[in-house]
């Protein structure tokens, strides 16, 4: 699989949207441009109960996938939206950096 730009994990920002403005981790990316980020995009979603399993009806709160243009990986030394790039290191590993510093993303 290629290296992606936004992995699980990462720390974003949503850039546009209800949401924009809201930061929060990355809990799976769907697809190649789809990202679910906790406590954003939040829908109602009305769920059945199931009593064979235990299971409780009402209205849920339930994260919804969101597209990974709308959301921009978190600098954590400046604390604001960065972009990504790639660069090879001398051991010949290829590593994530932010392009306003250079500085490497994953630690």
């Amino acid at each position: 699989m290629a290296m992606r730009k936004i992995k699980k994990g990462d720390q974003v920002i949503v850039l546009a949207g209800k949401d924009r403005g809201k930061q929060g981790n990355i809990l799976r990316v769907v697809g190649d441009e789809k990202v679910v980020v906790e406590n954003i995009n939040l829908v109602k979603k009305h769920s059945k109960g199931n009593p064979m399993k235990g299971e409780q009806g009402g209205i849920v709160d339930k994260e919804m996938p969101m597209a990974i243009s709308n959301v921009a990986i978190v600098n954590p030394v400046s604390g604001k939206a960065d972009r990504v790039g790639f660069k090879i290191l001398e051991d010949g590993r290829k590593v994530r950096v932010f392009k306003s510093d250079g500085e490497v993303v994953d630690v």
